[in-house]
């Protein structure tokens, strides 16, 4: 995948979970010889009463960035 494409699928994911803003994604082609690629997220949410807690956000995208499905555990 090309570093356009992971920066634009980082972008939105910012823009839906801020606290991920400045976390290096884990990218990974899926299988199968599709152009999906599947990217990782983790960081940490800050809560109100100073604890934190661990986000992941998977999102699955295209070759030219475009988001086909976004999930987040936590």
């Amino acid at each position: 995948m090309k570093k356009e494409a992971v920066e634009k699928v980082t972008r939105a994911v910012v823009r839906q979970f801020p606290e991920l803003d400045g976390v290096r994604p884990a990218v990974k082609a899926e299988k199968g010889g599709s152009e999906r690629y599947q990217i990782i997220f983790k960081g940490a949410a800050k809560l109100p009463e100073g604890k934190t807690m661990k986000r992941i956000v998977r999102v699955v995208a295209n070759a030219e960035g475009d988001v086909i499905r976004m999930s987040t555990s936590r």
